[in-house]
């Protein structure tokens, strides 16, 4: 016996045969037992959890961080300097513990996904009807299945009884799927098309059924997807990708630099341990050890935003990923349209009319259409019932139909369900003259085929070919703009028919109307995707709805333009099957609407378009959504209407369910990109006139700063005003330019230059006051003070400068930040203390200046904004400035 069975390729009758099983009895207890020992229980296998041990520990395998390490044991054996060792661990540490508790969060997605079993299931064994637990079910067990029960596993159907399931978390259709036991003879049929089958953690909204069970626990399709997340590799965020080139290139650059520093010393004649202590004050001024600690506030910074603005961002670097968004892969049904199906379109009267305009509540539509129908409402006032019968109710509602006291004056007696056969259900109310009133409703080609007369305006006349054909052309009309099309009807009758049979009463029938439903876009989408569009990313719709309904949708969304023939823009699940990867790729740039697909197809068009150098959003709410989530560069999920599942896998979580929010969050990620570039331009520029300044002066034979000025002036200087830098405002047009792409980095955009030319005017102006003051005063430990002091107040000024690339300083808002103004004043206080305060001047061994001393240190230290304005201008003039600021720095 085999459980991978084409089982809906095969008559009912064929795969009870092939899983040894029998409708009437079902399994016995004992085949039940030795299946279970078989297959194992129904339940999804959760994923080996880490400790939090071995979670800290993956935390310091990020190059950087050994860096870092390595800095802070040599630094500490070579010189006993603890201050800067110590600081250096607590930055590591703190970051390895935020990076543990971020992937604690990420491992709720499988165990969610578990725990969507359904707890209990009714079944046939020994002949008997019993329940069991679900996680007990076995291939060939026989289950009866009722409306409002989960599905508790893969299902091929026995018998259907007007049976509809609700499969939106798995195929993401937005209305319950009719199902029923015929053969479906097309291999290969994607899982919305699989008629015959239910499958588990699904939900039977209305009917009832009889089933065989196919599959179960990690076999099921639900399964499949929880087998696709576990090994699912997630990759690297941009983020993380730039700063591992960052700190591989830093460690190179500052390898090299000391060690020809360490050699060039020697060979002038210095001791090998001066030079060592040295050459390891360089590499510590080089290498920017707030920056991990930097970015990670910076983002924390973002994400708190994102959160007041309803966006919930699950792991740090996804606050920068959205900045560099290049493609939004959106999910369409409660996503990009409310997920509740609404009339917009009603036939009577032979007039179609929009659904806004007021109506006559004795209109024999509305009345077909509200009696012919199971919807309920509960305590609260909600609707509850099949999505295309409570947008009925709501239609007339909302036009103030008076539906308890109608429902009371027109009790139901009688009635014919809705079956998939028929398509049509039938009710019977009694009236005050002592008839009856028949109500139906239904799919218009079949209400159509039992109309004799029609009611247009009160008149009720004969339905002729032409009358029919009219119907017929709206019908067309509104099925073309992917409008659900039901029609009403009615009749009255003198007496109560036997039997409550279609062939008693479902003829002879008074036409009344139709009535066209959709599940509407949500008009903040459409804003939110032209937003997108201005600022460079492009909307791609992947839903597992219709191929007709999806493109209208996304025509009334504008992805595709509604006035252009859009069918080679969209591409079926069908036809994904029929083409390779490579061929994919080839196509996807012409490719915007996606229909009928699966949770395999969807990542594959992720992929595809990550193959084209993209960074790829996708956004979801169902169970089939969460393997593409956590493929694409950056998951989002849905707060309201989504699965635990899906937010599980999810990097991000949209707290109101609005595509409106994921572009909101977009042009956060792109301002905390532009700070964190901002944070790295200071602190790079700073370190590297650090670097040179040491570099220069040990050629130059000079001893100008001691290993203790640089560890303070990196402590005072670096922190403070980088981490202002990051709560900068966004400029104001951040959603103007196009977004970054994978080739882009912290150096991109003109940063790199800016680093270069601005780390040598900050040496020159060191190295330049340190000669003046030898100059001036032969006082070399003076001297050695002004320079320490020049250097760390240029690098407080230096951190206004690099508000704007190549934006005039003064242009702008120069002191609008007031994180800034105060980290610089807090800043200088904290340097210059070190130097006048008796007693801790002589352990950093300076001496307190004269106050026209000071004034010097201030002029020199201020000509950093004077200088830097100067080039800014050059660069503007000759129209370098704009060619950096669109070049690409791998």
């Amino acid at each position: 016996m085999s459980t991978k069975l084409s089982a809906y390729n095969q008559e009912a009758q064929a795969v009870i045969d092939s899983l040894e099983s029998h409708v009437e009895t079902g399994l016995t207890a004992a085949v039940a037992a030795q299946r279970l020992e078989e297959f194992g229980p129904n339940e999804l296998k959760a994923e080996a959890h880490s400790t939090l041990l071995q979670k800290f520990i993956e935390q310091f395998k990020d190059f950087m961080i050994i860096i870092l390490l390595i800095a802070a044991a040599v630094s500490f054996v070579a010189s006993h300097e603890w201050h800067d060792a110590v600081i250096i661990l607590l930055v590591v540490v703190l970051n390895a513990i935020m990076g543990v508790v971020q992937e604690a969060k990420a491992e709720e997605a499988i165990d969610a996904l578990k725990e969507m079993a359904s707890p209990d299931a009714r079944v046939r064994r020994d002949g008997n009807v019993m329940t069991v637990k679900s996680h007990d079910l076995v291939p060939g067990d026989i289950v009866l299945l009722e409306a409002g029960d989960i599905v508790p596993a893969d299902m091929r159907l026995i018998e259907a009884n007007s049976l509809k399931v609700e499969e939106a978390a798995l195929t993401g259709e937005s209305v319950p799927v009719d199902k029923d036991i015929s053969v479906i003879a097309e291999e290969g049929a994607g899982i919305g098309d699989r008629h015959n089958m239910v499958f588990s953690s699904t939900n039977v909204t209305y009917g009832r059924a009889l089933a065989i069970v196919t599959a179960t626990g990690m076999n099921t399709e639900v399964g499949h997807i929880a087998s696709m997340l576990a090994s699912a590799e997630k990759t690297k965020t941009p983020l993380q990708r730039d700063q591992d080139r960052l700190g591989k290139t830093l460690t190179i650059m500052i390898l090299v630099i000391a060690a020809v520093t360490f050699i060039v010393g020697l060979l002038r004649g210095r001791q090998i341990p001066d030079m060592l202590l040295v050459s390891i004050s360089l590499a510590v001024a080089a290498i920017p050890e707030g920056l991990p600690a930097i970015s990670t506030i910076i983002l924390s910074i973002g994400t708190q935003t994102m959160a007041d603005r309803k966006a919930l961002v699950r792991t740090l670097p996804a606050v920068e990923t959205l900045g560099g968004t290049q493609i939004i892969c959106s999910d369409k049904t409660g996503t990009l349209t409310l997920n509740k199906m609404t009339i917009e379109k009603a036939y009577y009267d032979g007039v179609l009319h929009n659904a806004s305009e007021d109506l006559d509540l004795d209109l024999p539509l509305l009345r077909s259409i509200v009696l012919a129908n199971d919807t309920e409402v509960d305590a609260e006032g909600n609707l509850i019932g099949d999505p295309t019968e409570t947008a009925m109710v709501k239609f007339a509602l909302d036009k103030g139909y008076p539906l308890a006291e109608r429902l009371a004056s027109f009790p139901r007696v009688g009635e014919i369900p809705f079956d998939s056969t028929r398509k049509l259900m039938t009710t019977v109310h009694p009236l005050a003259d002592g008839r009856y009133l028949v109500a139906t409703k239904g799919a218009p080609d079949q209400l159509l085929k039992r109309c004799l007369h029609k009611d247009f305006g009160g008149q009720v006349t004969d339905l002729t070919d032409v009358d029919r054909q009219a119907i017929l052309t709206e019908n067309t009309g509104m099925a073309r703009q992917a409008l659900r099309v039901l029609a009403g009807a009615y009749k009255i009758i003198d007496q109560l028919p036997s039997k409550f049979e279609s062939e008693e009463l479902e003829h002879d029938l008074i036409f009344a109307g139709l009535v066209g439903m959709i599940d509407p876009e949500r008009q903040e989408a459409a804003d939110a995707i032209a937003v997108a569009k201005g600022a460079g990313m492009r909307t791609v719709m992947i839903t597992g709805d219709h191929a007709e309904t999806a493109q209208a949708i996304a025509e009334r969304l504008g992805i595709l333009n509604p006035n252009e023939d859009n069918h080679h823009h969209v591409m079926t699940g069908a036809e994904l099957d029929a083409i390779s990867d490579h061929e994919l790729e080839a196509r996807v740039q012409d490719l915007s609407v996606y229909a009928r697909v699966s949770p395999e197809h969807k990542v594959r068009i992720i992929k595809a378009w990550q193959s084209k150098g993209k960074t790829v959003s996708m956004t979801g709410d169902g169970v089939n959504d969460a393997p593409s989530l956590k493929q694409a560069d950056i998951g989002v999920g849905m707060g309201i209407t989504g699965t635990e599942v899906s937010k599980g896998a999810s990097d991000m979580v949209l707290a109101d369910d609005n595509f409106e929010t994921i572009v909101v969050a977009v042009e956060e990620g792109r301002k905390v990109f532009a700070n964190i570039q901002k944070a790295v331009q200071y602190l790079l520029s700073a370190n590297l006139g650090e670097v040179i300044t040491l570099f220069v002066a040990t050629l130059l034979g000079w001893t100008i700063l001691q290993p203790v000025h640089i560890l303070w002036i990196n402590l005072v200087t670096d922190v403070f005003p980088a981490i202002a830098l990051g709560m900068e405002k966004a400029e104001p047009d951040v959603m103007n330019r196009p977004p970054r792409t994978k080739e882009s980095s912290f150096l991109s955009n003109g940063i790199l230059p800016s680093i270069l030319y601005q780390g040598v005017l900050e040496s020159a102006l060191t190295l330049f006051i340190y000669w003046l003051a030898g100059q001036w005063y032969h006082q070399e430990n003076l001297a050695e003070t002004m320079a320490f002091a020049t250097l760390g107040l240029i690098q407080l000024f230096h951190a206004f400068n690099v508000k704007y690339v190549f934006t005039s300083l003064f242009t702008g808002k120069a002191f609008d930040n007031k994180f800034l103004n105060g980290a610089a004043l807090l800043s200088a206080v904290m340097l210059l203390g070190v130097i006048v305060v008796p007693g801790i001047n002589d352990f950093f061994d300076v001496t307190a200046p004269t106050l026209p001393q000071w004034g010097l240190v201030l002029a020199v230290s201020f000509s950093i904004i004077v200088l830097v304005e100067l080039i800014k201008w050059g660069l503007r003039a000759s129209g370098l400035a704009d060619k950096l600021s669109k070049q690409e720095s791998k």
